[in-house]
């Protein structure tokens, strides 16, 4: 089995250049909030809460970075301001390591249960089908088999999305007409994963951000149903968030986190948004990982997150 490797050179690279609206936009606003000064003194750290807040960091996560740096001025007594890119990038870093321990680095993860069942979900618009097929070609040139579950039946278009994305990476796709049972979809899928012997099973589910109780009954029945075919499925729900919409993405994740028990996340679309500090904020703000990132159109612009080669990438000059 090939081993898929994170980051190889190619990799880092295409990171760095996914990542490059977010970090020219906080290079320049921590290059204003530092000029004239020779230290770190309440005025630069003033800026820096109005540099993290205004890079959709959010403002929680913000005072707790800023908590942070106040404490190592204290500490080390004197710093100069031109140290605080390197201080900010080991406070954030050591952040996200405190939330999540360790970082995948590829796509030949051992799971217990066979077929791994993935529900996917996230509101219309944020690369949700885009990110699912992917995940399966990642999945697919890791060695794994994959099958598809077209449960998004309340859009023909997010059928025939899905279905052009089961053709394009060749893996087989479990779908039915446009306003059938949702959990009737799953249920065969499933049914069919394990006829297969498929490695990776992975459902779609309607984007609609419609009352929470709905969200919540409708995701339910699905995962209900799914767990008569295999005992304990699905076993992650990634939920997937639009990175360019900064602020709002914070809210989907919260209406979701209350509807569903969402494992993991997967936040599209870096590459086009000088927003990428929603990462940061998200990843601490919820306490689920960030398990991908989207930095461009490609198939292989889908990454594993890695910690510290994000903060790396974010921060690098």
């Amino acid at each position: 089995m090939a081993k898929f490797s994170l980051f190889n050179r190619e990799k880092k690279e295409n990171l760095n250049k996914g990542l490059e609206k977010t970090k020219e936009s906080v290079f320049k606003k921590l290059s204003r909030a530092v000029v004239g000064k020779s230290s770190v003194d309440d005025e630069v750290l003033d800026n820096l809460e109005e540099v993290l807040v205004t890079s959709d960091v959010g403002v929680d996560t913000t005072l707790r970075i800023i908590e942070r740096i106040e404490n190592r001025v204290a500490k080390d007594k004197y710093l100069n301001a031109e140290e605080l890119n390197v201080l900010l990038k080991e406070e954030i870093a050591g952040l996200l390591e405190e939330n999540f321990k360790g970082d995948l680095d590829d796509f030949t993860t051992h799971y217990d249960q066979k077929p791994h069942v993935i529900m996917v979900v996230g509101v219309n618009g944020v690369g949700k089908t885009t990110t699912i097929g992917k995940i399966a070609y990642q999945f697919k040139k890791a060695g794994k088999s994959v099958i598809l579950g077209a449960a998004d039946t309340f859009r023909a278009a997010a059928i025939d999305q899905l279905d052009v994305w089961a053709k394009r990476v060749d893996v087989p796709i479990i779908k039915q007409q446009m306003g059938s049972d949702p959990a009737s979809v799953a249920f065969d899928t499933l049914a069919s994963a394990k006829s297969q012997n498929a490695d990776i099973a992975i459902i779609d589910t309607a984007g609609r951000l419609h009352n929470k109780t709905n969200l919540m009954n409708e995701l339910s029945k699905i995962k209900r149903v799914m767990e008569k075919v295999i005992p304990g499925a699905p076993h992650e729900i990634i939920l997937v968030l639009d990175g360019s919409t900064g602020q709002n993405a914070f809210e989907q994740a919260k209406q979701f986190t209350a509807a569903t028990q969402v494992t993991s996340l997967a936040i599209t679309k870096l590459d086009g948004t000088a927003k990428g500090g929603v990462v940061i904020g998200i990843s601490d703000q919820f306490k689920i990982p960030v398990k991908f990132i989207g930095i461009g159109e490609k198939l292989e612009d889908l990454q594993l997150f890695n910690k510290t080669e994000f903060v790396d990438s974010l921060f690098s000059s």
